[in-house]
Parts: C-alpha cells; sequence; structure tokens
C-alpha cells in the first residue's frame, strides 16, 4: 500500500509539473542550449565542469523547487521475495539511498551498466515506459537523439547544456552492415570514421593500410552452443553430455577465429578472477559421445534445428559459417540432423533468451563489468529461462557466493559452481574469441574499451561528423528492457548511469552521482547526485529521477514497468529477481 500511495503522488507530481512546464512555455521535445550550473569536483579523469549560466536564476526559484520536490520511493514488500534490492529511496533532491537485502560485491560495477540509466521521472510517466520511448531516450549524455531512421541510420547532435566535457563534434551518425567486408569497404572509401569488428581474414589488410588503424577489443566474451532442457532431447542429461563430447570445438576456433582467440575451458574466461576455477570442459571423444546417445536411446541421432542470426560479433565473427560447421559436426560425429534456421536479430533474442527455441541456439556474451557474476548470475540463476528448467546444484552455489567480497574466499563456491556446470551441460562453451575494430588514421583519439561501449564524444574527425558503423540496426533504445549490444552502444551515447566505468579497466568513476558509499556491512549505498546537471529537455536532474528509472525496470508492479520485452533481463538477474512480481 505504501509503494501504490507513493505512485499516487509522483502521478500528481507529474501531472502538475507538466502543466507547469506548459504554463512558462517550455517544451519537452525542444532541448535546451542553456549550459548547466558548476558540477562540483571529481575525481573522474574525463569530468570537467560547466561555465556558469550567463543569467543567474531569481533568488526564490530555488526555494520554490525545493518546497515542490516530494521525495519517491520504491520498496518490496520485505526481503522474502529472493532479490537483492530491498527499496530505493530519494532522501532529498541529491541523495539516493539503496537498500540491500544481502551484500553485493559488484553493486558499483553493476549500477555503472548502462541499462540502469537515468531518464527524466516525467518522461517515463509521460510515455507510460513504452511506445516512444523506445525510440526517444531523454539523457544527460553529450549527445542528444535527433532522429532515427528505421532501416538506415540513427542520428546524434551535440548536447551543448552537458555538464561535463563537450562532444568534439557536432554530429554524429550511426549505421549498421552485417558483413564485415562491407563495414571494411566503407571505412576504406572514407564514408565511416570507425567500424566495429573487422573479420579475421581482413586484419592483415587493416594493418598494412597507412590509412587505416586496428583497434583491438579486450573485452572478456564467450560463445557457446545452447539447448533448452524443456523441449527433447535436451531434457535428457546424457544427450546433452554427448553433444558436450561431441563437438570440436578446435578445430572452429582454427578455422573461424582471429589469432588470440581460444577455445573455451570453462564458461567464464580465465581474465575474470575465478572463471577458470574447478574442472576443465570435455575433451573431444567422437567415438565416446556415440556411445553415450546410444546410451541415451538415440543410437541414430536424432533431428533438430540449429537457430542463428546474422550479426557478427566478436564472440562469434562468422556466425553462418559457423552454424553450417556445427551442422557438419553433429551429422558426423553424432549422427544428429539438424537444419540450420536463420532468424531475425530482435525475435532471436526475444525468443533464445526466453527459452522458446526448440532445438540448438548460437549465442554468446561479452563482458559487461569485470566480476563473475556477470557471466554466471545473468545466464544461470534461478530466474532466467533461456536454458529451460534452471538447476538449485548452480544456482543455490551462485547466490552464496555473490554476496561474498573477498574473490579467494568465494572460490570454492565458484569450483563448485563451474563443476555443476560442466556436469549438468546447459550449454557448450566454444571459443573466448579474440577481436578488432578499426578507423581511419585521421579519427583521433579512436579506442575501444574492455567494458561498455566506445563513447563517440571522445572521438575527433575534425569535420563536423562522426560516421560510426557497427554491426546491426539497435533492438530499441530504451536500453532499461534491452541487453542487446548494439543497442546498448547508442544507448550510451545519450542515457547517462550514477557510475562511469574508466576507459582503461572496468574500475568504476563518478557518473550523475559524485560517489556511492557504502555503510559497513554494504547494505546500504548512499549515493550523492551531481548538482546543476540538465536533461536533454531542459528539466533539472534530482533523486526523483533515479528513484523513477530504477522503478520502471526492478518493480513488476509499476505502472511503468512495460518497456520493450516486458522482461527487463538484467534487472531480474543482476539482482536476483523482480521486486513485488506476485502483485
Amino acid at each position: 500500500m505504501k509503494n501504490r500511495k507513493l505512485l499516487l503522488l509522483f502521478s500528481v507530481f507529474v501531472v502538475f509539473s507538466l502543466a507547469l512546464a506548459a504554463c512558462s512555455g517550455s517544451s519537452q521535445a525542444e532541448p535546451t542550449t542553456a549550459p548547466a550550473t558548476s558540477a562540483p569536483a571529481t575525481t573522474a579523469p574525463v569530468e570537467e565542469a560547466a561555465e556558469e549560466p550567463a543569467e543567474e536564476a531569481p533568488a526564490e526559484e530555488p526555494m520554490e523547487e525545493e518546497m515542490m520536490f516530494e521525495p519517491m520511493s520504491v520498496a518490496a514488500e520485505n526481503c522474502d521475495y529472493g532479490g537483492k534490492i530491498s527499496s530505493i529511496e530519494a532522501v532529498d533532491e541529491y541523495t539516493v539511498v539503496f537498500n540491500l537485502c544481502k551484500p553485493d560485491p559488484a553493486f558499483t560495477a553493476k549500477v555503472a551498466f548502462t541499462p540502469f540509466g537515468i531518464q527524466p521521472a516525467e518522461w517515463i510517466a509521460e510515455t507510460g515506459g513504452t511506445g516512444v520511448i523506445l525510440e526517444k531516450p531523454i539523457g544527460t549524455g553529450p549527445y542528444m537523439l535527433d532522429s532515427w531512421t528505421r532501416g538506415d541510420s540513427i542520428v546524434f547532435k551535440r548536447f551543448d547544456g552537458y555538464w561535463g566535457t563537450p562532444a568534439n563534434e557536432e554530429t554524429v551518425v550511426l549505421r549498421w552492415a552485417a558483413e564485415g567486408a562491407s563495414r571494411l569497404l566503407e571505412l576504406q572509401a572514407g564514408t565511416a570514421d570507425m567500424i566495429t569488428n573487422i573479420s579475421p581474414s581482413d586484419y592483415a589488410a587493416v594493418e598494412s593500410d597507412t590509412n587505416l588503424q586496428l583497434l583491438q577489443v579486450a573485452n572478456p566474451n564467450v560463445f557457446y552452443l545452447a539447448m533448452t532442457n524443456t523441449f527433447e532431447p535436451f531434457d535428457n542429461l546424457l544427450v546433452r553430455q554427448a553433444v558436450a563430447m561431441g563437438i570440436d570445438r578446435q578445430r572452429i576456433v582454427n578455422n573461424f577465429y582471429p589469432e588470440g582467440s581460444e577455445v573455451a575451458g570453462f564458461f567464464t574466461p580465465c581474465s575474470i578472477p575465478n572463471g577458470c576455477v574447478g574442472d576443465e570442459w570435455y575433451e573431444f571423444d567422437a567415438e565416446a559421445a556415440r556411445a553415450m546417445l546410444a546410451e541415451a536411446g538415440y543410437p541414430d541421432g536424432f533431428e533438430t534445428t540449429i537457430y542463428y542470426r546474422n550479426v557478427f560479433r566478436g564472440y562469434l565473427p562468422e556466425p553462418a559459417l559457423v552454424a553450417v560447421e556445427l551442422q557438419s559436426q553433429l551429422r558426423d560425429n553424432l549422427g544428429i540432423t539438424a537444419n540450420v534456421v536463420e532468424m531475425e536479430s530482435g525475435a532471436f533474442i526475444a525468443e533464445s533468451t526466453a527459452g522458446n527455441l526448440d532445438g540448438f541456439y548460437l549465442l554468446g556474451w561479452g563482458a559487461d563489468y569485470p566480476h563473475i557474476t556477470n557471466f554466471l548470475d545473468f545466464h544461470f540463476s534461478k530466474e532466467n529461462p533461456q536454458f529451460g528448467d534452471p538447476h538449485p546444484e548452480i544456482y543455490d552455489l551462485l547466490l552464496e557466493a555473490s554476496t561474498i567480497g573477498d574473490a579467494d574466499e568465494a572460490e570454492p563456491l565458484y569450483v563448485q559452481a563451474n563443476n555443476a556446470i560442466r556436469e549438468l551441460v546447459p550449454m557448450v562453451p566454444i571459443a573466448h574469441g579474440a577481436s578488432a575494430h578499426a578507423a581511419l588514421a585521421s579519427t583521433q583519439g579512436a579506442y575501444v574499451p574492455p567494458f561498455g561501449a566506445t563513447e563517440f564524444a571522445r572521438l575527433s574527425t575534425g569535420k563536423g561528423t562522426l560516421v560510426f558503423v557497427q554491426n546491426a540496426e539497435p533492438i530499441s533504445l530504451y536500453c532499461t528492457d534491452e541487453t542487446d549490444g548494439e543497442s546498448l552502444r547508442p544507448c550510451q551515447q545519450v542515457v547517462e548511469t550514477l557510475l562511469f566505468y574508466r576507459t582503461d579497466s572496468g574500475d568504476t568513476v563518478p557518473g550523475l552521482a559524485t560517489e556511492c558509499t557504502p555503510n559497513d556491512d554494504s547494505t546500504v549505498w548512499t549515493c550523492t547526485l551531481r548538482q546543476g546537471v540538465l536533461f536533454h529537455d531542459g528539466s533539472k536532474f534530482d533523486a526523483n529521477d533515479v528513484v523513477a528509472s530504477w522503478a520502471a525496470g526492478i518493480d513488476a508492479s509499476n505502472p511503468y514497468h512495460v518497456g520493450n520485452t516486458g522482461a527487463f533481463e538484467y534487472y531480474s538477474y543482476l539482482w536476483d529477481g523482480l521486486m513485488n512480481a506476485g502483485e
């Protein structure tokens, strides 16, 4: 009841605020170009305070706004729902408190992740958390969305009221091309300034071209062959184990991956602490695999499907070719007949993550933050239906381990969890892929961070416009309810988070919050917000925007918990469940 009353109060406040804005002649669609007030000092290396506005506001205006501020909160009835977040409260205009049900050593790394970005509370309410917000995010970033022409491009314009270091170029054009060769041709022709994911066969051409620069990607990743155990015959453990032994993973890496890639011995790459503890994956043994499949009741194999999307990824550079290779290996090594089916990217992500695909499917993962919970907790949590019925032998261990901050202390639990994944075979980890982007040599500041996406604002072409070509069109730009990297990249340019990742590591630095500090047992995190920050619509950033943005994702009973898919997967999996899901 408390939560519903607060939501009602918030709705009244939104209506009043919109009416006030209408009377003053302001418009949601027309962002201001006035500079923001100066921000407090911060240790973040990329942040600079904006200049003071030319004209000071009347003395009574801050007092009037302070009187109007009605702090919002969102809360679970109690912690029995199993999630990590008990409540999020706006204590005052620039202070937000996160109360956790249990410690989370990855808290700061998670809140810096793009799906936890902040939009105006009024915009979320006006759009109802769906519809236009899917294509028009309003954030506080150095770029604001200008237009999205479906099937062609997205155009961003520099936000002149940005609180930090302004973007170098006035305009950014984001385009996409599925084939690595097509992206490279654009770069060589000079119609693109930077592109993602060079095809392995094109590395030498880029390195030998003095007009281009090769940018190695250090993002930890994994490519896996997935199965969903609610469909026959994948409900049979022996079938899954036979597949695990019957795939020649080294052959796939040798034939389709660039130098520096490696066969996956574990689901999580070894660069992540506790990623490679426990027993390594099964060795390839076609004879033993066939015998196991016969023991499972399929001496002549079975018929199934291999689903994939034709989107180039660092973890899977040649999806169509790898799909055919797996089709051949399943036939030759196990007697399994598999029909290869290409799916549209958005439909593939939605159906695979919901556990609706009845055959094999090709998917992978690039690290969002440098902690093993990003790999294991997302994929093997109790809330994730992707692989079918989840395994308590895995998720119970992960729940316990996720509350332990010391990696050495948590190691025995991750040994057990990795061994359980190997034993139960929800999927087959195949490769940790090396990859590289490329840019024109004249594109200054071109880089690829290990976590998150390249920030367009840092790049400079000297032409007033930057053209960036990625692998695929975004699914939507409401990244509160997206997981696809092609959606997260454009979102990150527009919508900002409480903390940011350093460009050279996974460490966090101040963002929209100047600091987030824990209590003694790390169950209460207090985030002090940056003052003087403006949204692209000219409205002022405050604590209610943080609560409203998070509530739309984490609170299943929130009226704005709609989004694109309605799954809000990162909120659900990374925080161990959505609050108030039973209401």
